[in-house]
Parts: structure tokens; C-alpha cells; sequence
């Protein structure tokens, strides 16, 4: 059969346009990429630039945030832990009391916040620590940053004696110790009265005793001698309590005191003048290597019996115990020695009889002031108290508040009187003035200086930081300096002369 010559064209022609296809479509797809350049770089660049502001965008965002919790943290470290934050009185405080409804439950509670604290480094200081010297002050031998200090009972077995001393105070009394550990008397034991601003305790001087407290000061002067190059052996303790550091041996802070009250126990019978001495010597033998200032608590209105050792005798008996104790510790410079005296033993014959008996025994001091058996009069003037505060009045126990100042300050003048009239009048003029602390009532700055006015060299506070906070140490020294700058100055720009702070 021969071929359709037609046909046989047709079918050449078809295969030569698919074969120029073929060829045209790979010289494009070779080329695909030198003809469409700039189109795909723009997409290219678009998308990369999108991608590029998301990241610096999202690291900023981030870096921002950051920056914010690194400031907030810092700022909120700062602010929490100065003494001067409102937060501290006005949150902190009522926030314990409305979570811990028992007072001494919220006392513990405190105690415990700040050793918890400490161990952080969180806890509460005054950080404007003003070195302008005008609230300084010269006692018991020592040059101190101010004449305000805290009474016994805030930290009684001394678990936070570096805390306190950091919120401002000259001085810190720990205590009250007595030689074996007491559980004292029964809960509950202490009562608020908010309206006055005051407390009703019967706490009994419960105590862990002699042998915890000396334990826990002894492992904060080993870590102390520790922090400071001089390692952990009893020589490095010595040195330091012998004053190498330049620091007081108790307080281990320049410029502020430890003093450490100490206390007979219950069990001891008040008839055996003996047993009694020993007690408070074997606390001193205990304790005074870590004090500065040994604080005798003849005046507790917990402990039956004990004011009777006020009386002149048994009171001078005891005392000179105390200061041969004490003048026999084994530190270059010996423990200071006071006697805290009842507020309620305010005859002229109670009050003669305690001063004879300092001056007898060789004491360095009197603490006038402790809490009260009676029941001081609402203030201000005609206030009348609710049903549930007359009814806390009337627990049994000793009363603290700033209803006592002023009973404080005419106690304060009368010691004053008596101690330097019988100091004027010794023929040994070798001996020194009898120091005075003022504890009872003190609530605010003016009050401190009219204590200090009245004849003390320190105002001690306890009831106010109770109320307060950690902050009142703070808060009553910025007043008195305010209000030293007010009398300076005059109200007509005139120079007016304030109490004399420097030597007492």
C-alpha cells in the first residue's frame, strides 16, 4: 500500500512545532532566573525585613519588661527593707494583728518574720543612718549614734539582736534570761487594748535560759570574728570582745550597746537571799562575756515576790553579787551594770533606799520605769473605754502604754535628784555620776527629749514598736531632731538652748 503523501507533511510539520516548543521552554527555564531577578529579590526583601523588625521588636518588648521587674525588684528591695516605709506601720502591723488575733502569737510571729529575714539579708534597717552627730551621745563610756533604745521583751531569748540593732536603736536590752529555762504563766498572758494603745502582759520572764541565750550569742560573735578574717577559735572570739575591731564586744556595732536583762527564777525561794543572789550571779557568769550592760530585773509584776527585793538590804546584797560578777569577766572592758526599777515603789523611802543601795554596791545605773499594776485613767481626758477593752483592763497582769509617761518623767526627776544629790555629797570625788535609762509611756520624739530632760541618758521604748512597727525607732528620731532644729532656730529665728545630748 503505498503512503498518503498529505499525511506523511502533516505529520513532519507537527513534530517540528513540538520540538521548537520543547527547545523554547528549556531556554526559558535556563534562563528563568536572569529574567525575573529583581521581582524575586523584592519578595526576598520584603519578607526578610517583616521578619527582622518582629525580632527587634519582640526584643525590645522583652528588654523592657525585664528592664521593669529589674527596676520594680530593686526599688520594692529597698523600699520593704528601709524602717521608714509607711508599709510598715500601717500594713504590716494591722495585717498581723487581724491574722494572729492572740498578742503574743503576733509577737512570735514578728520574731520569727525577722529571723526569717535576716537569713535573706531581708530584713527591716534603717538605711539613712544621719551622721550629723546631733542626736550623739557619751555613755557608760561609750560615744553612741542616739539616746534611744529598746526595753527588754522584744527579743527575750535573743534570736535577733543584730536585727534590731539595725533599725536604729543605741541601745538593745535582751531578756528577760533567767539561769534555767522557765515556761512562765499560763496562756493567754498578753492583752491588747488598742484604743489606748497599750498592753496588758503576765508573761512570768518565761525564758529558754542562760545556757541558750549565752549559745546564741556566741555563734553570732563566731560568725562575726568569722566575716571578719579572724577565723573561728576562741582566740579570734577574744580578740574581738577584747576590742580589737573597734567594736563594742556585745553589740559588735559601732556606736550602739547590748545590754542583757537577767532575772531570778520562779522555783528560786524569794526567803533564800542566798539562792537568789546566785541565780542573777550565774547568769552574769553566762551571759556578761557577750553584754555591755547587765540589766538586773528586780521590778517584774509577774514573778511573786520579786519587787520585795527592792528593799534596801536585800537589794544591795544582790547587786553587789551582780558587780563582782560582772567586773570579774574575762573581756578588756567589763560589762556596765543596772538595776530596773518597779514604777509602782515610788515612796520617798522606797525611792531613797534603792538609790543608797546603788550607790553601795557599786552600780553603774538605775532603769526607772517597768509595767504597772495599777490601771492609769483612758486618755485623752473622759474617754470612756468599750465594754470589751474595761473587761481586758481588768486581767491581772503588768500595764504598759503611753498612758505612763507622765508618771515616767516626774519618777525620771526624782531619781535624778536623788542620785546626784548623794554624788555631790560623797567625799570620794573620784566616783562618776549614776546613769539613768527612762522606760514607760515613750511614744514620739518629744516625749524621748523630755525624758532626757528630766535627767536620763536613754529612752527606752517597747509598747510603741508593738503598735508602731520596726519603723518607730526611725520615726522618734527624726522627730527629736526636728523638733532639737525648732528650738535651735527659735520661732522668732532666734538661738534657743535644747538638752544637752553629749555627755551624760
Amino acid at each position: 500500500m503505498r503512503p498518503n503523501p498529505t499525511a506523511s507533511v502533516a505529520c513532519r510539520l507537527a513534530l517540528k512545532q513540538h520540538s521548537n516548543h520543547l527547545r523554547s521552554q528549556a531556554v526559558l527555564n535556563a534562563w528563568s532566573p536572569f529574567i525575573h531577578p529583581v521581582v524575586s529579590t523584592r519578595h526576598s526583601s520584603a519578607t526578610s525585613t517583616q521578619r527582622n523588625t518582629s525580632t527587634i521588636t519582640s526584643r525590645l518588648r522583652s528588654l523592657a519588661v525585664g528592664a521593669s521587674v529589674a527596676v520594680g525588684t530593686v526599688f520594692g528591695y529597698f523600699y520593704i527593707t528601709d524602717t521608714r516605709s509607711s508599709i510598715h506601720r500601717w500594713l504590716v502591723v494591722p495585717a498581723i494583728r487581724y491574722v494572729y488575733k492572740d498578742a503574743e502569737d503576733a509577737h512570735h510571729a514578728g520574731v520569727s518574720m525577722l529571723k526569717y529575714l535576716c537569713r535573706f539579708n531581708l530584713q527591716p534597717r534603717e538605711r539613712e543612718e544621719r551622721q550629723d552627730g546631733s542626736l550623739g551621745v557619751h555613755v557608760l563610756g561609750y560615744d553612741l549614734t542616739c539616746p534611744v533604745g529598746t526595753s527588754a521583751g522584744i527579743d527575750k531569748d535573743g534570736d535577733i539582736p543584730s536585727a534590731l540593732l539595725g533599725l536604729g536603736p543605741g541601745i538593745v536590752e535582751i531578756g528577760g534570761v533567767t539561769p534555767l529555762p522557765q515556761e512562765g504563766n499560763p496562756k493567754p498572758r498578753v492583752f491588747r487594748i488598742p484604743s489606748q494603745n497599750a498592753l496588758i502582759n503576765r508573761y512570768g520572764l518565761n525564758s529558754r535560759g542562760a545556757d541558750y541565750v549565752a549559745n546564741q550569742f556566741r555563734r553570732r560573735l563566731k560568725e562575726f570574728s568569722h566575716a571578719r578574717g579572724l577565723g573561728l577559735s576562741e582566740d579570734a572570739e577574744q580578740r574581738v570582745l577584747d576590742g580589737e575591731l573597734g567594736v563594742p564586744g556585745g553589740s559588735l556595732t559601732r556606736g550602739k550597746l547590748l545590754a542583757v536583762q537577767v532575772a531570778k527564777n520562779k522555783s528560786t525561794p524569794d526567803g533564800d537571799i542566798d539562792a537568789v543572789r546566785a541565780d542573777y550571779v550565774t547568769c552574769v557568769e553566762k551571759l556578761a562575756r557577750y553584754s555591755d550592760i547587765i540589766t538586773v530585773n528586780v521590778s517584774s509584776p509577774n514573778t511573786p515576790g520579786l519587787r520585795g527585793l527592792q528593799q534596801q538590804e536585800p537589794l544591795k546584797y544582790i547587786l553587789s553579787g551582780v558587780v563582782n560578777a560582772a567586773r570579774s569577766t574575762r573581756r578588756a572592758s567589763t560589762p556596765a551594770v543596772m538595776v530596773k526599777v518597779s514604777p509602782d515603789e515610788d515612796s520617798e523611802e522606797d525611792v531613797r533606799g534603792i538609790c543608797q543601795a546603788v550607790w553601795a554596791s557599786g552600780v553603774d545605773g538605775i532603769i526607772v520605769g517597768n509595767t504597772t499594776k495599777k490601771r492609769p485613767d483612758p486618755v485623752p481626758a473622759g474617754s470612756v473605754l468599750s465594754t470589751a477593752e474595761s473587761k481586758i483592763a481588768l486581767e491581772q497582769g503588768g500595764y504598759s502604754g503611753p498612758q505612763l509617761f507622765e508618771r515616767t518623767v516626774a519618777l525620771v526627776r526624782r531619781y535624778r535628784s536623788m542620785l546626784d544629790a548623794a554624788w555631790e555629797a560623797h567625799p570620794d570625788k573620784r566616783l562618776t555620776r549614776k546613769t539613768i535609762f527612762a522606760t514607760g509611756g515613750i511614744t514620739n520624739g518629744q516625749q524621748a527629749l523630755e525624758v532626757l530632760e528630766a535627767g536620763a541618758s536613754i529612752a527606752q521604748v517597747y509598747t510603741a514598736m508593738v503598735y508602731g512597727g520596726v519603723g518607730t525607732i526611725a520615726r522618734i528620731k527624726d522627730e527629736m531632731r526636728t523638733e532639737l532644729a525648732k528650738r535651735k532656730e527659735g520661732h522668732d529665728g532666734s538661738l534657743t538652748q535644747g538638752p544637752d545630748l553629749s555627755v551624760r
